[in-house]
Order: C-alpha cells, then structure tokens, then sequence
C-alpha cells in the first residue's frame, strides 16, 4: 500500500483505503445498534459559523482561527467544523445519561482467532 500511495494511483489507492474504513464503521454501527450519519463532503463546514449559522466564505488552511463578520464570534476552525458536523447529523451534543460505550457482544465463531485449537491439551 505504501508503494502505490507513492505513484500516480495514489488518489486511488487513499480512496480505497477510505471507503474500507467507512464499510468498517458501518457493519460495526449496524452491530452495535447505533446510527452512522454521514456528511456530505463538500459541505462548508469550517466556513460556516456555528454560532449564527452565517457563511463566511472559503479561507485557507494557513487559518486555524477566525471571527465572524456577522455576530464577532471567534472560532477555531477545526472546533467550529466539529460542531457544524454535528448539527449537520443531528446528534445530541452529550449522552445525558445514556451508556457511553455498548454492551458487550460475543465474537463471532469465525473472529475468536482460535484458529481451531481447544484449549484443552497441547502438545509442547
């Protein structure tokens, strides 16, 4: 992977690596029971401010931390697109009182890694 990440197929090679990973948090929200909300990749969310909801336009990512020009709020950038994102998913900002981790599910056969040994006798 980290040789072809290096050629012209790299573009190719990070976007298949990033659709593994989100296949991989999918099936795990499916059994886990919860809700994996994707955001659309080209929505604005370090340019629009999380406070009033006004769009400030594109910067460059030399900025780590500007003020709106609508209601003087200074944001950091990569808080104030957090907090876009999560308004965008619709997610409640704290658990209030819900489990924070999921209740434990048993390993499927097949994800044990037993690899067909018992744990009885061994020969050394």
């Amino acid at each position: 992977m980290a040789g072809l990440a290096s050629t012209r197929l790299a573009k190719s090679v990070h976007d298949a690596g990033w659709s593994s990973f989100v296949n991989m948090l999918e099936y795990r929200a499916v059994r886990y029971g919860r809700i994996l909300v994707k955001v659309g990749r080209f929505t604005p969310t370090s340019q629009v401010c999380s406070t009033c909801g006004v769009k400030d336009g594109p910067k460059p990512l030399s900025v780590r931390e500007w003020t709106c020009t609508a209601c003087h709020t200074v944001h950091d950038r990569d808080h104030n697109a957090a907090l876009n994102v999560q308004q965008a998913a619709g997610l409640a900002v704290s658990a209030c009182g819900a489990p924070v981790r999921p209740e434990p599910v048993l390993a499927q056969r097949e994800e044990t890694g037993s690899h067909g040994f018992s744990t009885g006798n061994r020969a050394a």
